[in-house]
């Protein structure tokens, strides 16, 4: 295709970057990487591409979520439904959906059974220590949902040398406010703790776009060296939130019930609130007892609850109350075998299980709840994958890896997944890596057992999505004295018996239309090209550049071939960061995303009805140390106040499409005191 051979382009301007020689010594190619393999490998002995956040990268940016963190780096796409308080942010990789990305926190995954997907908005940044993205396949370790990549977020740890505390205040626009604290250090011997506390509130910029959000983590360590270490994580996460769902046409009258406003020019959805109790706690035991083994066990339990409060217009003011709870438990054990430092073998297997309950009630038109379920079921499933990959180093310079899972699953079956690559070092900072596998995703809870509610209902009968991913990556450090980290990585996927919802004109309903049931009837694929450049520091300046090209295609049953749904071709960051003699730092972040389809007319369109305009958003933050232990910050998001929209959804009461606006300009100023 014309837009694959135009993205070739760039990369010819970059290779004479690339092959300059590398002698001098760099970090960047020695960083380790634990969630490509999970064993520990340098970033030049894993075949995937990955991005890595450690905590200066956190600190220094003006990012108050994860998900602004990773947007818009290399072949990563962070999405909300309009930016509001409480709205769920998601990470795309390489075009694939938000439940194609596996999110973990200290190797736990978090991603809800229900919906596949994972709400990153709700890890708050300070218990947050470093950030490894693993871009491609990554079933084979990880299971189902790892078919764009595997985000894995590990939470800080208690430092034997010293004791940490810290203490934030803060208040921005919007009347927002931010209070955090943390504290860590060993106290006995060789146990240890790390726990942070956050609450956040704010009023949001659109109606019933408010916040207000309670979390806290504990991580408890016993390290014996590398003989035996054991961890208990923890994790707790209560927010309450308004869902304005889109922004109506400009001028629309407020409507009123029984004198209760449901929508108006700003909010489609006035009353609709939505809250989550989300509990997670995680128990590792690892040890290395010898020189060519090392092994590792993990247990976790999470009770994830999500309640939705739903008063829509066309309930004449009634409603909706519904209560859906996960309850996951999982145990996995992995045994490392490294005899020769050739070759290394992990073997593992894990079990997981999941309870899935949907509980629902009618609101009356006063919105109190009316006596008796409307909807009232459970269902479990339980999966078990037994995983080996194998790792060969038959010269100093060259490694070949390959492996394979065995999934099984309650309700389908099984999935056999294949994945090989391999590594080449011709130069000290060079790595050129090969890596091709197949990836899948089980149909979630939802698509499974969505109740018959007259309208819409679960499907039983679905098969999983699979494909195969592959990617060519190119990292060279070590250039101008170490200052100077270059990588190009192509892609290609695709993914087929894509689960979509839709009306399913064999299934009528009572009242003339017809269900709207979930079927495996759609295809995707992409290719498309990474780049990243990382300087400095230069004169106490450094800088990161990203860019991301993506063609990527989506194919309905029946339809036409065409673009995919907002999936921008192209998207860029650069960040610059200043450091000053008298501790100030200055950092800019700018982001572009390119246009995208965002609503088709019927599946036989190739050109869509309504495409989302691309846009610029710039974000600053300014910290000054003084005193050695205070810090002022001030951040300003989307510093030109653009105007973006992120959705497409109709405004029922007049058949109009909408959009889902992003937020525009907001500041925030901080302080902190730290030990």
């Amino acid at each position: 295709m014309k837009k694959r051979v135009l993205a070739i382009a760039p990369l010819v301007a970059f290779l004479p970057t690339l092959v300059l020689a590398a002698e001098q010594e760099t970090t960047v190619m020695d960083e380790v990487v634990v969630t490509a393999t999970k064993t520990k490998k340098t970033r030049k002995e894993v075949v995937n591409a990955v991005v890595i956040k450690e905590s200066y990268d956190i600190e220094e940016s003006p990012a108050s979520s994860l998900g602004e963190l990773l947007a818009n780096e290399p072949g990563l796409d962070w999405r909300t439904y309009g930016n509001y308080g409480g709205a769920a942010e998601a990470i795309q990789i390489r075009g694939m959906s938000a439940d194609a990305t596996l999110v973990a926190v200290d190797g736990m995954v978090i991603n809800s059974p229900s919906l596949g997907s994972a709400d990153v908005g709700q890890i708050s940044l300070n218990s947050i220590e470093r950030v490894e993205v693993v871009k491609g396949p990554g079933s084979l370790l990880y299971g189902s949902g790892a078919m764009g990549g595997t985000v894995n977020i590990i939470t800080k740890s208690p430092n034997r040398d010293h004791f940490d505390a810290k203490v934030e205040a803060g208040y921005g626009t919007e009347n927002s406010y931010h209070l955090a604290a943390e504290n860590g250090g060993f106290i006995i011997g060789d146990l240890g703790y790390y726990l942070t506390l956050n609450r956040k509130e704010t009023d949001g910029f659109r109606d019933n776009s408010d916040l207000t959000h309670n979390d806290a983590t504990l991580k408890l360590l016993l390290d014996k060296g590398t003989m035996f270490k054991a961890t208990l994580d923890a994790g707790l996460v209560d927010r309450e939130y308004g869902l304005p769902g889109l922004q109506p046409p400009a001028g629309t009258a407020p409507y009123r019930i029984n004198g209760v406003t449901l929508y108006n020019s700003d909010s489609a959805f006035l009353l609709d609130r939505g809250e989550d109790e989300n509990k997670r706690v995680a128990l590792t035991l690892q040890g290395e007892p010898g020189d060519w083994f090392d092994w590792r066990v993990k247990g976790d339990y999470s009770d994830l609850n999500s309640t939705n409060y739903s008063r829509p217009y066309y309930y004449a003011g009634g409603g909706t109350y519904s209560d859906v709870t996960n309850t996951n438990s999982g145990v996995e054990g992995n045994l490392n075998l490294h005899p020769w430092t050739s070759l290394n073998l992990l073997l593992g297997n894990e079990y997981r299980n999941y309870d899935y309950s949907n509980f629902q009630q009618s609101l009356n038109t006063s919105g109190h709840r009316v006596a008796g379920a409307l909807v009232d079921e459970d269902h479990q499933v339980y999966t078990n994958g037994t995983f080996g990959e194998l790792s060969f180093q038959p010269i100093d310079m060259a490694k070949i890896t390959g492996g394979y899972r065995y999934e099984k699953h309650s309700m389908f079956g099984h999935e056999d997944v294949l994945r090989f690559g391999a590594v080449v070092t011709p130069l000290q900072d060079m790595a050129i890596k090969f890596n091709r596998g197949q990836h899948y995703k089980a149909p979630t809870l939802n698509d499974l057992f969505w109740p018959d509610d007259g309208g819409t209902k679960g499907n039983t009968d679905l098969k999983p999505e699979t494909g195969w991913h592959t990617d060519i990556t190119l990292e060279q450090g070590g250039l101008l004295q170490g200052k100077l980290f270059a990588s190009v990585s192509w892609f290609d996927w695709d993914v087929n018996d894509k689960i979509s919802w839709a009306e399913d004109p064999s299934q009528p309903t009572s009242w003339g239309g017809y269900y709207w049931v979930p079927s495996n009837v759609d295809s995707y694929n992409a290719q498309g090209w990474e780049f990243n450049v990382k300087l400095g520091p230069f004169s106490s300046i450094l800088a990161d550049f990203s860019l991301t090209l993506i063609d990527a295609e989506e194919q309905l049953n029946g339809g036409a071939t065409r673009d995919a749904r907002y999936t921008p071709e192209t998207q860029f960051k650069a960040q610059l960061t200043h450091l000053s003699d008298f501790g100030l730092t200055s950092t800019l972040t700018a982001r572009y995303t390119g246009s995208r389809p965002g609503y088709y007319a019927t599946n036989t369109d190739s050109k869509p009805q309504v495409e989302l305009a691309s846009y610029w958003t710039i974000d600053l933050k300014l910290e000054q140390t003084f005193a050695e232990h205070w810090k002022v910050t001030l951040q300003a998001m989307n510093l030109l106040d653009q105007d973006y929209d992120t959705y497409v959804g109709t405004f029922y009461p007049t058949y109009t499409l909408c959009a889902y606006p992003g937020a525009g300009r907001s500041l925030f100023a901080s302080l902190s005191y730290t030990w």
